[in-house]
């Protein structure tokens, strides 16, 4: 399999870090791209629950999200990824499984790499990883990675 392009989805835990020594290995053998995704989940959807929010500070509250996780993104490509030839950092807003499977096709990557599960993950396959695998129309490695105890 031809693989340019990487999808690497990352919560920022220390779980969907355990994907890295994959992830560079395989960009150096192919050279491929890596696109490091990072979601963030839409504050707006909660209005029911917590009551109503101003407009305005979960403008400001996505706002510092956004500019928070592009920062993170560049530290762990830096510090990581120095060695891939090509990473390219994408934030997006929303649902994390529909974000991930609308940059594969956006992107047109070849392979996504992912933990079986995130951050919050209790059971050894999250939800996201499962959708994932599920709907997506290119290949999924999955890092198997124990749940916390």
């Amino acid at each position: 399999m031809d693989v340019k392009k990487i999808l690497w989805p990352t919560d920022f835990s220390s779980t969907s870090q355990k994907a890295l020594p994959h992830i560079k290995s395989l960009t150096q053998q192919s050279g491929a791209e890596i696109h490091v995704l990072y979601v963030i989940e839409d504050l707006a959807h909660h209005d029911g629950w917590y009551g109503a929010f101003e407009e305005k500070r979960v403008r400001e509250l996505m706002e510092h999200a956004r500019k928070t996780a592009t920062k993170r993104l560049s530290q762990i490509c830096e510090k990581y990824l120095e060695g891939c030839p090509l990473y390219i950092k994408h934030v997006a807003v929303g649902d994390p499984a529909r974000e991930i499977l609308q940059a594969i096709d956006r992107e047109r990557v070849d392979l996504v790499v992912m933990t079986s599960h995130g951050e919050k993950g209790n059971f050894r396959f999250g939800s996201v990883t499962e959708k994932v695998l599920k709907h997506s129309p290119v290949p999924v490695t999955v890092i198997p990675v124990d749940p916390p105890r």
